[in-house]
């Protein structure tokens, strides 16, 4: 006992008289509110009690254009932070803009992480002229969501209570038909009146035909014209049927579901914390779930992006050394420990969560997690994107169509009109 205690003493001794490592504190910008912000935060604390030697000092910005502005102008002058969440749709623009760093195999090397580990969609969409410039952290997307409690009795619900017979656009207006005959008031819902959910549904129905909202240099070009025109029309019939709704905004969208006032809803994976918190305490009222968007149009695709980890290029400033090490240990870790943020209805980027036990059991997550194949990202241009001029397109030519102010065809001419020349 008394050796061990010498033995002891010499190393704490000999420890001391060694110089402090020094720490590291890692400057993070985020965009995540909500239920995203509360899971990052946890995953962010979580690290942080792990590591005492590198410290992530978190801030919470404005999703959107807000976020982005800041970032441009924060790398412009050298005050950028870190590490950074980045949407992979506006990697383009983010090069364009100089603001993304390349991540290099060296760094993926004190990461612990290899491009093999990702999905190859994600992987896809953060590489450019065959260099990485961010490392995915999930893969969000278009689920449908619905409500087994209304579907009772129709052919669309099979004895387990599970979603069934929907495989064409035929198929789920008959669902949609025959959910307004029975009295539904809403029998579909999604964000009508706002960018993001009016995108995101063109842009699935579109993808869905094998169409290309962007080919060699030009914007919905051939046939990928009438292919945009025809979901367009789509969406207005929806409209004009009573199936959809005539604008509504995305808490409104999300409030027509949860209120038991539509069967239907097309929206993102990250409101399926909302569901199961509702239903954990007893206030949703039905029996729900998520699938992955059917092939309405023929083929498997759903709109997808993915938040990502990006190291802002701030010239003479980007981060290098032991500091930018520490970033890339914080990356790593994150993405070891995805099945937190998996929690908040997203797929896990990194294949070795979304294949573990644990997210199998995840339910409906796991259910849909097979859209990670059909993952239809953005084209990879300055036009597209989180915040892009496609985005005000959707806004401001698509939305109006949808409620019957144009043709499909029209506003795809618009959106020619409109778009074409922004594109370099």
């Amino acid at each position: 006992m008394r050796l061990i205690k010498t033995i002891l003493l010499g190393t704490a001794l000999s420890l001391a008289a060694l110089p402090a490592l020094a720490r590291q504190d890692v400057i993070w910008w985020d965009f995540l509110s909500g239920g995203d912000g509360v899971r990052m935060k946890a995953l962010i604390n979580a690290f942080n009690q792990e590591h005492p030697d590198i410290q992530i000092k978190g801030t919470t910005l404005e999703w959107g254009v807000p976020f982005y502005t800041k970032v441009r102008t924060a790398a412009a002058v050298g005050e950028g932070p870190d590490v950074m969440t980045y949407h992979l749709s506006r990697a383009p623009l983010g090069l364009e803009e100089k603001v993304l760093s390349e991540i290099t195999p060296k760094d993926l090397e004190e990461a612990g992480l290899k491009t093999g580990d990702f999905f190859e969609a994600p992987i896809k969409a953060a590489t450019h002229d065959g260099k990485l410039y961010a490392v995915p952290f999930d893969i969000h997307a278009l689920v449908l969501y619905y409500n087994a409690d209304m579907l009772k009795g129709s052919p669309y619900l099979d004895s387990a209570g599970k979603l069934t017979g929907i495989k064409s656009m035929a198929d789920f207006e008959a669902a949609l038909a025959w959910l307004k005959n029975k009295g539904v008031p809403t029998p579909l819902t999604y964000q009508s009146g706002g960018d993001a959910g009016v995108w995101r549904v063109f842009y699935t129905l579109l993808a869905q035909q094998g169409g290309e909202f962007v080919t060699n240099g030009e914007v919905l070009a051939g046939d990928n014209a009438e292919k945009a025109a025809k979901v367009i029309d789509i969406m207005s019939n929806w409209r004009e049927k009573g199936w959809a709704p005539e604008q509504a905004e995305y808490e409104a969208s999300v409030a027509l579901f949860s209120a038991g006032k539509s069967a239907f809803q097309l929206n993102g994976v990250w409101e399926v914390p909302t569901y199961k918190d509702l239903e954990k305490s007893g206030k949703l009222g039905f029996t729900w779930s998520a699938v992955e968007v059917p092939p309405f149009m023929g083929k498997r695709a759903t709109w997808a992006d993915s938040h990502a980890f990006a190291i802002p290029n701030e010239g003479d400033k980007t981060i290098s050394g032991e500091k930018r090490a520490a970033v890339m240990k914080v990356i790593g870790w994150m993405e070891k420990h995805a099945i937190g943020w998996a929690d908040a209805g997203h797929i896990p980027a990194y294949r070795p969560v979304t294949e573990s036990a644990e997210y199998k059991g995840m339910q409906p997550n796991a259910t849909y997690a097979s859209l990670a194949e059909a993952a239809a990202f953005d084209p990879q241009t300055t036009i597209t994107g989180v915040a892009s001029p496609a985005y005000d397109a959707a806004l401001n030519i698509i939305a109006p169509a949808i409620q019957g102010y144009m043709s499909g065809a029209d506003a795809v001419q618009q959106i020619k009109d409109e778009l074409q020349g922004k594109l370099k």
